[in-house]
């Protein structure tokens, strides 16, 4: 079993408790994607067809999380599925998963403050939003220099005001439709039975809310990244793995459920889908018909917190994983640096240094460079994705062919094949479709079509390079190494107690 010491000298320390896990859990889940984006998806494919969606992304990233929960118990390091791919994979494998999310988080924190930029200009729209990427930047960088309980608290009260504004929400739904609050007269199932609902749209929309929908999960994978630094990870991350089947069943499933009774899919409001105006968020719409008339502030702020909840836990992500590439030797050893409170300072001042690409707004509208940066990190998040589903499978395979017992893993993912075959497949056509649209045009959109696919020949050009400079090679089942085995002692590292 893996051990519950709570620091390791020299490296991280194991600071995380269980409250914080599951908010990283929870607030890895509800983003903007979810206050924002969430009425686009349902024009275009009707109440039916975006709470299906909704439904099986959900499926295939709760798939997902099992599947990482079952390597995170037994092998809690920071380095996460960069660790598992090179060990389970490929070494090249786990060398570009990591080099590929180190970069999609640090490239997501400068999103996030240009995001910020977009928000604030709602309060203070003569002031240089630059400044507010600057100051949040600057209390980013702070909370998590500080300690991994510095990131942790603030991502625990991120996220309750997240889930708070969710519970309302779905709450005040509810009345509204039982006719207890004025608002909802208009809503009902009626709105299921409108033109072509529940479904509309086809099978089209249906791919096109799938990867809108994809995007508003991205982020739950984080408690992989702060295994290596949760205290009694064994009993914890499963704890956590469990509760998101639920989180997404309730934050996810019941408030577009709600919003899909309550406002028709042929409302134009809801094809709005902009940052930057937040007064069109159904969430806002709902809370103004119910006579909240300060539901446009008040959900702006809450879009507010999403965003920095977002740049916080990017910041986190990015400094562990580049500090576990350093600790394995795939990246400057200087990385690998741990301050008196257990921060890699070093790499988080790496991250900090791509972060501040979001001060491009200074030369560019804010608006183009919140496109730019998202078009580059987009498809990043899903190679992740693919690599947990990849390492989990190798992982189970390699660990019964060598003898070993599932009774003496910390937890055990109950849907083993299929699980991690099913969200494999998913993903797959979720990355591969991103941008479809642009092969059914007259003209192909080749513009379009690279800035959205950039990232896999770019993760595959990492890869081979890897191969070809060091030699490696795919890792046969007979010569896996499964450290938290009492037959097969840990070799020394400065991941954690138990790498």
């Amino acid at each position: 079993m893996p051990s519950k010491d709570v620091s390791t000298p020299g490296g991280l320390r194991r600071t995380l408790a269980a409250r914080h896990l599951t908010m990283i859990a929870v607030g890895g889940s509800i983003g903007t994607g979810l206050f924002v984006a969430s009425g686009n998806t349902i024009a275009q494919a009707g109440p039916g067809g975006a709470l299906l969606g909704y439904a099986l992304i959900g499926l295939m990233v709760y798939f997902l999380m099992t599947s990482l929960g079952e390597l995170a118990a037994a092998m809690p390091v920071a380095g996460s599925f960069s660790t598992y791919g090179s060990r389970y994979v490929e070494p090249g494998f786990g060398f570009a998963l990591g080099w590929n999310y180190w970069y999609n988080w640090a490239v997501t924190v400068a999103v996030d403050l240009v995001a910020a930029q977009l928000v604030m200009a709602y309060w203070f729209p003569d002031v240089p939003g630059v400044y507010w990427s600057a100051l949040f930047l600057a209390i980013t960088f702070g909370l998590n220099a500080l300690s991994a309980r510095g990131f942790g608290e603030a991502e625990f009260w991120f996220a309750l005001i997240k889930v708070i504004a969710v519970v309302v929400f779905i709450a005040l739904g509810v009345l509204m439709l039982l006719g207890i609050i004025r608002g909802g007269e208009t809503g009902g199932w009626q709105n299921w039975t409108l033109g072509e609902a529940p479904f509309a749209g086809g099978f089209a929309a249906m791919i096109g809310v799938a990867m809108v929908v994809g995007f508003s999960f991205q982020g739950t994978e984080l408690i992989g990244i702060a295994a290596g630094e949760s205290k009694d990870p064994a009993r914890n991350i499963p704890r956590a793995v469990r509760q998101v089947f639920w989180r997404i069943l309730l934050f996810y499933v019941l408030a577009i459920g709600v919003i899909g009774l309550l406002i028709p899919y042929t409302d134009p409001q809801l094809l709005r889908n902009d940052v930057t105006d937040i007064s069109v968020s159904p969430f806002a719409l709902i809370f103004d018909r119910a006579g909240l008339l300060a539901a446009a502030s008040v959900m702006n702020a809450v879009v507010l917190t999403s965003v920095l909840s977002a740049g916080n836990s990017g910041m986190y992500a990015a400094t562990r994983m580049l500090y576990a590439l350093a600790c394995e030797g795939k990246a400057p050893a200087v990385f690998g640096r741990v301050s008196a409170s257990g921060v890699p300072v070093l790499a988080l001042l790496a991250t900090t240094a791509l972060a501040a690409l979001c001060f491009l707004s200074f030369v560019f509208s804010p608006n183009q460079v919140y496109i730019w940066l998202l078009n580059t990190s987009g498809m990043t998040g899903f190679i992740a994705w693919l690599g947990i589903a990849i390492s989990h499978y190798r992982f189970r395979r390699g660990y019964l062919a060598q003898g070993g017992k599932l009774v003496e893993l910390p937890y055990v993912s109950p849907f083993f094949p299929f699980g991690p075959i099913f969200a494999f497949v998913l993903c797959l056509v979720i990355t591969l479709g991103q941008n479809y649209q642009a092969f059914l045009q007259d003209r192909i959109d080749w513009v379009g079509a690279g800035a959205t696919y950039v990232g896999i020949p770019l993760f595959l050009l990492i890869w081979a390079g890897y191969r070809l400079a060091r030699g490696s090679r795919f890792v046969r089942y007979p010569d896996m190494t499964f450290p938290f085995r009492s037959d097969q002692p840990a070799r020394p590292s400065r991941l954690s107690p138990t790498s």
